[in-house]
């Protein structure tokens, strides 16, 4: 998903990564896979270098590489941050030159990206397409269950009022409705709301990380909310069902350039990966979102609470 907005601190200058000697891949399948698939040693490749960690611009994403940050320092990695960079699209980019070493990825959505077109649908196969997808010089790691999933949202009044319970119930009304979401949302959902669901919209509106907020004040009808998103529960949001698969899994991922990356890096994030599940998600970016808790404490607090530091 990915999608989302920056807010919580500001992009630092991109700088370009010492590459060292490759690291075989195996291909990564779902979480029981090997705890080491990119293979090497404790001499392979980045032993002697810094991990570079991504992120996104937004809230969730920026917290899932805090995370991914400290988990590498607390095995003795050397780490640059450079998070709140932007979406998907410029990412994935500076990952394959070398600029970054390793993003918080969402499966399914990095397959959409790669390939529009793939009928996958669970994380096992996800991950096997992604395996053959992927350029030779990046690999993800193993997926966590955490998921945070694109949902059209609406207020739960929009829902009585309407019979909405799923996407397919927009039918016949989707015209006279306001859709919003991150600004890449229309461009990448429109032609499949369409296929997928006969869906029209009356306009779509860029809200980005203020879409759950735009639902509660009513400038939207429908909006593109992420599935742990605690203002879900806070403003009475309805996740509408998703029977068509239009979103389809969405597992937290580490996407990473294996060049970079040492055995004891490649184990300390799939350690991190075996830990997270989504309702851990949920808990930690309501502290991030709604308690305004500092996102690099709420990191380094989980990772020593799940005794990976």
């Amino acid at each position: 998903m990915s999608l989302r907005s920056p807010r919580l601190r500001p992009a630092r200058s991109a700088s370009t990564l010492v590459l060292a000697s490759a690291v075989a891949l195996t291909a990564a399948a779902c979480g029981s896979t090997s705890s080491n698939p990119l293979g090497g040693g404790s001499g392979s490749a980045g032993s002697g270098s810094k991990v570079v960690v991504g992120s996104a611009n937004y809230p969730e994403n920026v917290l899932l590489a805090a995370i991914y940050s400290q988990a590498l320092q607390a095995k003795g990695v050397k780490v640059d941050e450079k998070f709140n960079i932007g979406s998907r699209e410029v990412l994935y980019g500076q990952l394959k030159s070398g600029s970054l070493t390793v993003l918080p990825e969402y499966n399914g959505a990095l397959l959409q990206y790669l390939d529009p077109k793939s009928t996958a649908s669970t994380t096992a196969d996800v991950n096997a397409a992604l395996g053959k997808d992927l350029p030779a010089n990046l690999g993800i790691l193993d997926s966590s269950a955490a998921e945070d999933k694109d949902s059209l949202t609406v207020t739960q009044a929009t829902a009585s009022k309407y019979g909405l319970k799923s996407i397919a119930d927009l039918a016949g009304k989707s015209q006279d409705f306001v859709i919003g979401g991150q600004p890449e949302f229309q461009s990448r959902r429109e032609q499949q709301f369409k296929d997928a669901y006969g869906l029209t919209f009356k306009e779509w509106k860029p809200t980005a990380d203020t879409t759950a907020n735009a639902l509660a004040d009513g400038s939207l009808q429908v909006g593109d909310v992420f599935t742990t998103d605690p203002r879900i529960s806070q403003f009475n949001l309805v996740a509408l069902a998703d029977p068509k698969d239009v979103f389809g899994v969405e597992n937290v991922t580490p996407l990473v350039n294996k060049a970079g990356l040492s055995a004891t890096a490649t184990d300390a994030l799939n350690a991190v990966s075996a830990k997270l599940d989504t309702a851990g998600l949920l808990a930690l970016m309501k502290k991030v979102s709604v308690d305004k808790d500092d996102p690099e404490q709420v990191a380094k607090d989980w990772v020593k609470a799940n005794g990976l530091g």
